[in-house]
């Protein structure tokens, strides 16, 4: 089963993951927010007590599905590889800034299209700096960049992220050792079950269609190839249909609820080092995630450096406010990016530029 070798299938694909993230939605995730790798990953940070912000604090199902998913899926149709040894510290260092990045804008690249689906003008103007950064990695590609070749590693290396997943997913349904927000984000979710399918799904679709935020855009800059583009088009299309019919498609900037700000100069910032450090690292976080369950060693060190910088932007400060309504008086509190997260976007965006110039093909040296 292949569905990347046809933009119908490709189509196709993104559709399912549309209907996915829709259903996810309808079933209780938080608005806008029907699966993002980012908060998602983040919230699943906190409930292993990496970072103690209470409110984001749940073991998303979504996420240990879509590695779970992508195991099977692979292990099915003889797609899976072990693989390791391309500068894994290099890559979970990417790994953490895509994290902070993302959590600076409020959401990694699927939840951008999420929320360009349901109006939210800040994810446009988020757009404009990840199709940069994307284009900045792509010509650090055109230059010769590259973290080295993976070999192949005993089978059963590559199964390690998925058996932690697993288990992190048996120690929330079996046991009360993990932490789970009473109030805020972490609080709204989906069934269990429903999530944990929900996950498996995408994951699945995911990994057949190659589906990759950042990579769509690469292909464009590189080869004029908008193959990829048409499962991201998919998806936009299924959940901009789907708000259109529930009545959650609203066209603004400041929109109470969906977990966002409007100071556009750190959205671009922020998104710009989540495609700079993408490309570098071979994908976005939902392709990380699903490398990762197909035996990618690297790609699991970086889904670490997720983790690792999910806690960093909580216990420094790291991650933006979103605009809210305040209870008491009405009033609308505007979103912001913290200071301490401006000085991390801008050193992460420096970190970038030193990795991709400095680590070339010998060939191109």
């Amino acid at each position: 089963m292949n569905l990347s070798d046809s933009k119908k299938k490709l189509a196709i694909a993104g559709a399912v993951c549309g209907l996915v993230a829709a259903a996810l939605a309808y079933f209780g995730n938080p608005a806008n927010m029907a699966i993002c790798i980012a908060c998602f990953v983040r919230d699943t940070a906190g409930a292993l007590g990496m970072h103690q912000a209470e409110v984001v604090q749940y073991a998303r199902p979504e996420i240990i599905g879509i590695i779970l998913g992508s195991f099977v899926i692979s292990v099915a149709t003889k797609e899976y590889r072990s693989t390791a040894g391309s500068s894994p510290m290099i890559r979970f260092i990417l790994g953490i800034v895509i994290m902070i990045g993302s959590l600076v804008f409020l959401g990694c690249p699927l939840r951008m299209i999420l929320r360009m689906a349901a109006g939210d003008l800040n994810a446009y103007v988020a757009l404009i700096g990840f199709i940069l950064g994307v284009a900045t990695g792509a010509f650090a590609l055109k230059k010769g960049f590259s973290l080295g070749r993976a070999h192949e590693t005993n089978k059963t290396n590559g199964t390690t992220l998925p058996i932690l997943m697993a288990g992190i997913l048996i120690l929330a349904v079996c046991t009360t050792l993990l932490k789970s927000s009473e109030a805020g984000p972490g609080s709204v979710h989906a069934p269990i079950i429903i999530a944990l399918l929900g996950g498996l799904i995408f994951g699945i679709f995911a990994q057949k269609s190659r589906m990759c935020f950042a990579g769509s855009i690469r292909d464009v800059v590189l080869m004029k190839n908008f193959d990829l583009l048409t499962v991201i088009g998919g998806l936009f299309v299924v959940m901009l249909i789907f708000n259109i019919a529930t009545g959650k498609f609203v066209v603004g900037f400041n929109t109470p609820g969906i977990i966002a700000h409007s100071q556009h100069l750190w959205n671009i910032l922020g998104m710009y080092a989540v495609g700079f450090a993408a490309v570098l690292a071979g994908g976005c976080p939902l392709r990380q995630l699903v490398l990762a369950g197909q035996g990618s060693s690297d790609a699991a060190v970086t889904v670490l450096g997720l983790f690792f910088g999910a806690a960093l932007c909580h216990n420094l400060g790291l991650a933006s406010s979103g605009t809210a309504m305040n209870a008491e008086t009405q009033e609308l509190v505007m979103g912001a990016a913290t200071p301490n997260g401006k000085v991390a976007v801008i050193i992460c965006i420096v970190v970038c530029f030193v990795i991709a110039f400095t680590n070339k093909r010998e060939a191109a040296k």
